[in-house]
């Protein structure tokens, strides 16, 4: 029986308010983070932990494999309340070396549901296998993938209606591309930064006269 988490959770609170009374209170009154955290559902990437963050802090999306597909609606609305409610400046795709998403994704076994969500990093390998394939130690072509993915949700981040539209309004928003290395706790900054529909290829670019409601 998980009881033991409930009492965890009673000390934990009863720290919390002890520390500051008012902690609590604050939490009621909304919230106002400036990050939308988009990582993996692996138990040993826990955001708020491995940033050192307190609640309220982040908004976070999780998921096997850190992904943020065009038709998936969860992670579209979570998208979409995060700039548009929340307004958030910054976007983090936050990946993980040794992901167990990324391994069943390189594999031929049935994994079952697990490969419909996981198709479009067969497509991503298939795009990139010349790279991969000449990686011949398994590690790091498997840590290479997990870079490769993050790369592709943040361009695939970048190029969605709700981030494209943020920008025709003037808004700061950036999306960021990051990987956790389990061996050591630390976060490396893959560099792929995108803060303008500029930086985007020209085909997934809306134009701002336009907008849904001129569409039939």
């Amino acid at each position: 029986m998980p009881d033991h988490l409930l009492q965890r959770n009673r000390e934990w609170a009863a720290h919390a308010a002890e520390t500051d009374p008012e902690f609590f209170e604050s939490l009621t009154e909304g919230q106002s983070p400036r990050f939308l955290w988009v990582s993996c559902s692996d138990s040993r990437v826990p955001a708020n932990v491995i940033v050192k963050c307190h609640p309220g802090d982040l908004f976070v999306h999780r998921n096997i494999a850190n992904r943020v597909d065009h038709e998936d609606l969860n992670g579209l609305s979570v998208l979409q309340y995060a700039v548009e409610a929340l307004n958030v400046p910054h976007i983090i795709i936050c990946g993980h070396y040794q992901c167990g998403g990324i391994k069943a994704a390189m594999e031929h076994t049935d994994h079952g549901l697990l490969d419909n969500w996981l198709r479009p990093v067969k497509h991503l390998y298939h795009r990139h296998s010349d790279e991969l394939d000449a990686i011949d130690d398994e590690k790091a072509r498997w840590d290479r993938l997990c870079e490769l993915n993050v790369i592709d949700q943040v361009q695939g981040v970048a190029s969605t209606t709700v981030v494209q539209q943020a920008w025709h309004r003037g808004r700061d928003l950036a999306i960021h591309g990051w990987i956790y290395q389990l061996s050591d706790g630390l976060i490396r900054n893959l560099d792929v930064t995108i803060d303008s529909a500029e930086q985007i290829p020209p085909i997934y670019r809306i134009d701002a006269s336009t907008n849904a409601s001129t569409h039939g």
